[in-house]
């Protein structure tokens, strides 16, 4: 599974706060750019991120709202913004432009990774959320599709089989893997394992419990299976992961 791309539109004072690091150990792919002019908008279409952080302190031929209300109209892509100052002026400003997220410096690490998996968690789920949208619905394959993913949250402790969420929706099961994939943008099985990945990585940070528990937990049969999925979908492996939490985790506690 890919990881998420996001694109940080900013200062060098917004970079100094370590939010290219904080998003990095978090395991997005980030890109800078903090060259303000004319071509960002063509670059942000170039580096197609799923999310487009935006330092709304940034000087340049282009504000911070242009890019705001560029990527409102072309409704692609979520975005946030970080900023200084929450005046009343500013907030004016910005809040025309109907933002996913909105962040005040100095950027906390807990709230920034918090904003951040909520905004592309919903950004994906913005398609079954059919009372958000004004457009027409006139099938049922939102619905279906929502109540699989619902069956996938309420029993994602357990080990599920494409063939019970085929049967969720009464398709054929290539026909609910296209469609599943259309609208989430990942088959069903990388859906199932990123979220149980999430899962494992906040239990392995924040408690002791053994991690060949949390691979049982977690529905996995043995613990070589789940190591290989989390270096795959996390890129290093589930002790490394912990080790590097509790090293961070005891420097800032200095």
């Amino acid at each position: 599974m890919n990881r998420n791309r996001i694109l940080i539109v900013g200062s060098e004072l917004l970079l100094s706060q370590n939010i290219q690091s904080i998003l990095e150990n978090e395991g997005y792919e980030v890109i800078i750019n903090l060259v303000i002019a004319d071509s960002i908008l063509q670059q942000i279409e170039t580096i197609n991120p799923q999310l487009v952080l935006i330092d709304n302190d940034i000087k340049g031929k282009i504000s911070s709202t242009e890019i705001g209300k560029y990527l409102l109209n072309a409704d692609l892509i979520p975005f946030m913004y970080i900023s200084s100052s929450a005046d009343n002026i500013t907030l004016e400003q910005i809040k025309v432009t109907r933002p996913y997220g909105f962040l005040i410096k100095p950027v906390r690490r807990t709230e920034l990774n918090a904003l951040v998996k909520i905004i592309l968690y919903n950004y994906s789920h913005k398609h079954l959320d059919l009372l958000k949208t004004d457009k027409k619905v006139i099938e049922d394959v939102p619905y279906r599709i929502r109540h699989v993913i619902n069956y996938i949250n309420d029993n994602i402790y357990e080990k599920i089989d494409i063939d019970e969420l085929t049967n969720l929706t009464k398709w054929k099961k290539h026909h609910f893997i296209r469609i599943f994939h259309s609208i989430i943008g990942n088959t069903p099985y990388q859906y199932i394992l990123f979220h149980k990945m999430e899962i494992a990585k906040a239990l392995i940070e924040e408690t002791d419990q053994p991690i060949n528990e949390i691979a049982f937990d977690l529905g996995f049969v043995n613990y070589s299976n789940f190591g290989h999925v989390f270096k795959k979908i996390c890129h290093t492996s589930p002790e490394n992961y912990r080790k590097t939490k509790k090293t961070k985790s005891s420097i800032e506690q200095l």
